[in-house]
Formats: C-alpha cells, structure tokens, sequence
C-alpha cells in the first residue's frame, strides 16, 4: 500500500504542476516544490512509527545524500548565468544578429547544433529560449522543434559535445582523436540528413 501511495503521489505531483501553474500563475518549478514538499512530508508520517534504523535508508534525507549535487549546482548555474545575459539585454542583441546574418531558421538553428558539438546543449537551448520570444516563435512552432533536433543530435559530432559522449570517453577508453576520425562523418552525415528531412516534411515553415 504504501509503496502505490508513494507512486501515486509522485504521478500526481507531476500532473498537478500545469494546474497550479494555471491557477497561480507562477513559475513551473514552485508547483513541482511544492509536490516534493507533500511527498516529503506524506513519506516521514508513513515511516514515522519505523525504527530508526528501519526508516533510514528510507528518509527523504538518506535520498538527498545520493543526489549528485554538481550536476545540479552546474545546472542551476547555466540557468543563472542564462537568466543574467537575458536580462542584461545581451541575447537579445545575439538574436537579432542571427536574425539579420542568417535570416532563415534552418542556418540559424543549424549554427547552434554545430555549436552544441562544443560547449553543452543545455545553456544553448536555455539561451535560446532567452533569445526569442513566444511572441516570435510562439509554443509549438517548429523553430524550437528544429532547435531540438538541432541541439540534440549537433552534440554527437564530437565526443565532448554532450554528457553521454564525456561518459562514454571514461567508461570505454574512447579516444578523442579515434571519434574524430571514425564517427564525426556518420554523425555529420545524419545531423544534416536530420535537418533535410524535417525540411522535406515542413517545408520552409513561412520562415
């Protein structure tokens, strides 16, 4: 029983984030804090009347101790760091010269894949999110389904272009030089051939 009450709170909380969000009108993020919140508490009753040594491995307090804090200090910090540059003005200007460089949302969407092979995906899409507006791009708009495909499948050009590939450099003894050499050309192959079949399936989109 309270193994399905646990899952089923959990499900909820997540089914719930859209409805607060819709009736407070706050940000994501405080609705899903707020379902942690009631899980957190909901499983230290359930496990209350356990011994301590019963309730240990338990406690919403051991789970926290396997978290991997970097990953989610690195994270926070993109999300910092994305919000400063948006709010100084500077994404903004970054997007305009795309938008006046490239003018087409395949060039510009397939500049920021190239570039995920680099620098991580995750502060690219969050600085694009940043740089164009629901009012431009509203939700939906096949710019930020390219812009997903783009990113996503841009990051396997180099073996350090995404968390997966830094993780399979230590667990399998991949070479950098060795990845250049044998996979970039498929990977490039199937990053553009990515590209022309949403284009072949979407056309120009108006864009």
């Amino acid at each position: 029983f309270e193994r399905n009450l646990v899952f089923g709170l959990g499900v909820g909380s997540l089914l719930f984030v859209p409805v607060f969000k819709g009736v407070t009108h706050l940000p994501p993020y405080v609705g899903i804090m707020f379902g942690l919140g009631i899980l957190w508490i909901v499983t230290e009753v359930m496990h209350w009347r356990h011994g301590e040594d019963d309730r240990g491995d338990l406690m919403v307090t051991a789970v926290l101790r396997r978290i991997d804090m970097p990953s989610v200090l690195f994270f926070l910090g993109i999300l910092v760091a994305v919000a400063a540059l948006q709010t100084a003005g500077h994404l903004t200007l970054l997007a305009g010269w795309l938008d006046s460089s490239l003018g087409n949302i395949y060039l510009i969407n397939g500049t920021i894949g190239v570039l995920s092979a680099i620098v991580d995906n995750v502060p690219l899409v969050a600085a694009a999110m940043g740089m164009y507006p629901m009012t431009q791009y509203p939700v939906d708009d096949i710019f930020w389904e390219l812009l997903a495909l783009c990113a996503g499948t841009g990051g396997s050009l180099l073996v350090i272009g995404s968390a997966a590939g830094v993780a399979a450099m230590g667990i399998l003894r991949i070479d950098f030089i060795w990845y250049l050499r044998k996979m970039m050309l498929p990977a490039l192959l199937g990053y553009l051939g990515g590209i022309l079949t949403f284009w072949l399936m979407w056309g120009s989109g108006g864009h």
